[in-house]
């Protein structure tokens, strides 16, 4: 049976341990979701995120929208299929590739318009679709329909967007809930079945009261797990934070939490202790293919030439393919000669950074340590610079 316990709180922080059931396992919380942007975690196999530790990755709708389309998904057996991944799967609407990556948007309260990035043509996506788009790649976790906006964002605009937000959402639980069928239910023995479950997304920008409203709203339409979207665009560490901080506590305490595209070391630590349980980033494979690892001690940049004859692994305690069996000079020798294993190499041993981050985590709410521990880290991983890899 899908859903989410809890199995410890933190007495310092708000930071939770838990276990979110799926179709396709058990997946412990905090977790950090790799993303899978069209189908595929670039550069890197199933098999390598399941040694590095992943349980769930994430998939655009908007990109499988446009290549391959829903049809093929289908007719090949399905998103997981097409994946070869057997481990659960979050599927984002594709609100926030249509704002940010789709030509000639036109928003209204029916849905919206947009042009495909890739070659122009005319598609239009609305609460139903996107729902009914995601039941049928067969995602464990399927996400309502939202209006994402940028920051900074003027008021009226961004009040627009919350109010816009609620009513697809409304939307997106009725259709939902349209396609589980009595015949289903009378087919199982399972009261609860369903193809997934499905979360409501709080937008307002960096405007409490506007998560305060969009919050409330939500939880009273009543969701499986509840998103916060619309934050790492450019609002700052400290903007974001405190609204995750106002914001989490405001969502059922019994669900899931989502902070959607966090994103640094830094932010995944600050955000578990303000409640979140869920994060993803493609930041872990970017940084990768740009030779820039991530590690305990800091940023370590592979192209450059103090590694030309280091013998050493990126990162001495790390037990992933790459630390386990090449050098940084041979990593180095790698990007340097174009040769696509460098970056798989960095993007594999990225992922396990922040497989073991997670890890590290959990083990900290659950052994009660996790608050000073997190306060070191934090501190520690300002180190890292994320916009220039």
């Amino acid at each position: 049976m899908v859903g989410y316990s809890i199995i410890k709180t933190d007495d310092k922080t708000s930071a939770r341990l838990g276990v979110l059931k799926t179709a396709h396992g058990d997946v412990e919380t905090p977790v950090f979701m790799p993303v899978g942007t069209s189908g595929a975690v670039k550069g890197i196999t199933p098999e390598q995120l399941k040694a590095a530790g992943a349980k769930m990755i994430l998939a655009n709708t908007y990109h499988l929208i446009l290549r391959p389309g829903i049809e093929t998904v289908e007719k090949i057996g399905g998103l997981h299929k097409l994946m070869s991944w057997q481990g659960a799967i979050l599927t984002d609407s594709g609100g926030y590739q249509v704002f940010s990556l789709a030509q000639l948007v036109r928003v209204d309260d029916n849905g919206v318009e947009f042009a495909s990035h890739i070659d122009g043509q005319k598609m239009y996506l609305d609460a139903e679709t996107a729902t009914e788009i995601q039941m049928r790649l067969g995602a464990d976790i399927i996400m309502c329909l939202d209006e994402c906006t940028p920051y900074p964002c003027e008021s009226g605009k961004l009040h627009k967007a919350v109010d816009r937000t609620i009513a697809w959402a409304n939307r997106c639980k009725a259709a939902y809930n349209k396609t589980i069928t009595s015949d289903e239910r009378r087919a199982t023995s399972d009261p609860d079945v369903h193809r997934g479950m499905l979360f409501g997304i709080v937008q307002g920008g960096i405007e409490l009261e506007m998560r305060e409203y969009c919050a409330k709203e939500l939880v009273q339409i009543g969701f499986d797990g509840y998103a916060i979207g619309g934050l790492s665009v450019g609002e700052g560490h400290s903007n974001m934070i405190r609204t995750v901080e106002y914001t989490a506590p405001l969502l059922d305490a019994d669900k899931p939490r989502y902070l959607m595209g966090v994103g640094t070391p830094c932010d995944i630590i600050a955000a578990v202790k303000a409640g979140i349980d869920m994060f993803d980033c493609v930041m872990p494979t970017r940084h990768g293919r740009n030779a820039y690892a991530f590690t305990d001690d800091g940023p370590v940049r592979m192209r450059n030439s103090s590694h030309i004859n280091d013998s050493k692994p990126i990162e001495e305690d790390c037990n992933c393919y790459c630390c386990q069996n090449f050098s940084r000079a041979a990593v180095r020798h790698f990007f340097n000669v174009n040769e696509m294993l460098g970056p798989i190499l960095v993007s594999v041993h990225n992922t396990r950074f922040y497989q073991r981050l997670m890890g590290q985590i959990r083990s900290r709410i659950d052994n009660g340590d996790f608050a000073d521990w997190a306060d070191e880290k934090i501190e520690k991983y300002k180190v890292f610079n994320v916009n220039n890899p």
